[in-house]
């Protein structure tokens, strides 16, 4: 199970994630910033909040209401996509 180790708050939006394996990366959420409960991580204060959760999600303030998923997170660093992950378990 991949955890992350480290996440910080970036300039535009951005997270910076590291996790357990070595892998490290820049997350661009500002895509995501027009729908839904996204929109709270407009408010720069709230998204420097950004923390690793006792659940190995990226969550947000102080509750675990708000957060992503530790798996979307390695995918969206490494540029492994579900489909990609899939067939390559599936043939080993």
């Amino acid at each position: 199970m991949i955890k992350p180790v480290v996440v910080e708050a970036q300039d535009d939006h951005q997270i910076w994630v590291e996790f357990d394996d070595g892998e490290k990366g820049l997350i661009d959420l500002s895509p995501m910033l027009d729908r839904g409960m996204w929109r709270a991580l407009r408010n720069r204060t709230f998204f420097e909040t950004v923390r690793i959760t006792p659940y190995r999600a990226i969550g947000w303030g102080e509750t675990d209401a708000f957060d992503i998923c530790a798996d979307w997170a390695y995918r969206e660093v490494t540029s492994v996509n579900t489909e990609d992950s899939h067939q390559q378990f599936s043939h080993a």
